[in-house]
């Protein structure tokens, strides 16, 4: 994990220094080799008809690796259909997870992963499916739940299927790195492929310097797109477990807090915290989808103590990787006082576009 972190330092160009060259060259010739496989992937697909599956289909995806806010996304568009009448399901391929014989409901974190884990804990009632082959997960969901709706959960790249409404999430805080692909860079995809989006959701865009000139850059790619701007909002604090409590965000203003987190973008999640008026005494960083052990929690209560620290804050996709752990009775603060570690809840919210995204999504019905 430590060898994925600092390959994706490279990719970032987070590390600098002419000794780095040679392995940045290497990466870039790689970068064309998987380049000219993904194409190949695309013209493949492209030439072979898609099956028409018996529902809608909504793609939620992304063109780069790492946190872009597409899950934040999934709810919100899952959420905003059930309101408004239609049976939805979310399919998911799941993180590393094998080649699956059929499809599964998610049941928990370790069989599923965490963010269809997370999907399912906040959807209440839309079934989340994990299946390698999303046309069986459909197929499975049609026939088991009577939908009329799925949302392809990462399904930008999911070239085999027609879909009706391919929307793309795009961080705005690091839109595209620095355009290669990967290895060399974080594009799954080359930039051209954006033409295929029918939505571009910028997500984050109150912490991003630079979103006109993303709208300006994605106007000339794809002018047909609809672009909306979101942010993601913090809505409260949440303790971990069955009877979890919440907390007032305003509670935590000026304490002495202790972030921990196993996210693409931790980065994003501090900014929040201090746009929060968090005191940040302390920032640990583990690797994306980092499967939490007792060891690393008495690392963070040791460093904590080390601090001064008076409250931990984690984020709710590192949450549900902590289930069965102890983390309610850390003994964290002054005096050994027990304090819970604490998940931060957030949504996506729309602030301008709000009203003209719906419409476009009730469009697929309603012509």
């Amino acid at each position: 994990m430590r060898m994925e972190g600092f390959l994706h330092n490279l990719a970032t160009d987070k590390y600098k220094g002419v000794i780095l060259e040679p392995l940045r060259f290497i990466l870039f010739l790689l970068s064309l080799i998987y380049g000219s496989a993904v194409r190949l992937l695309i013209l493949f697909y492209r030439l072979k008809p898609a099956p028409k599956l018996g529902c809608k289909v909504i793609s939620v995806g992304n063109i780069t690796l790492g946190g872009t806010g597409k899950t934040t996304l999934v709810e919100f568009v899952a959420k905003y259909l059930k309101q408004n009448g239609h049976k939805v399901a979310v399919i998911s391929r799941g993180y590393k997870k094998p080649v699956t014989p059929c499809p599964s409901l998610v049941t928990s974190y370790e069989s599923m992963g965490d963010e269809p884990y997370m999907l399912l804990k906040r959807l209440g009632g839309i079934p989340v499916i994990v299946d390698s082959d999303r046309v069986r997960g459909v197929n499975y969901a049609i026939r088991n739940y009577g939908i009329d709706t799925v949302i392809l959960d990462d399904g930008f790249q999911q070239w085999k299927i027609k879909k009706d409404l391919e929307i793309v999430a795009i961080d705005a805080g690091q839109a595209f790195g620095n355009r290669h692909l990967i290895p060399r860079g974080i594009l799954r995809e080359p930039l051209s492929s954006l033409k295929r989006a029918d939505i571009f959701v910028l997500t984050k865009t109150d912490i991003s310097p630079d979103v006109k000139g993303i709208k300006y850059f994605l106007g000339k790619i794809n002018p047909r797109a609809l672009i909306v701007e979101s942010i993601h909002r913090p809505v409260a604090l949440c303790g971990i477990g069955k009877d979890a409590q919440t907390m007032d965000l305003e509670k935590l203003k000026g304490k002495n807090t202790a972030l921990f987190s196993g996210i693409g973008e931790p980065g994003s999640f501090e900014k929040m915290a201090e746009g929060l008026g968090f005191k940040i005494g302390l920032s640990i960083k583990f690797p994306d989808h980092h499967p939490y052990s007792e060891k690393d929690l008495q690392k963070i209560i040791t460093e904590s103590e080390k601090k001064n620290i008076e409250v931990i804050v984690t984020t709710e996709k590192d949450a549900v990787r902590l289930e069965g752990l102890p983390v309610a009775r850390l003994p964290v603060g002054q005096a050994g006082y027990p304090l819970p570690v604490m998940a931060l809840r957030i949504e996506l919210a729309i602030p301008k576009d709000e009203q003209v995204f719906y419409t476009r999504l009730l469009g697929l019905y309603y012509p």
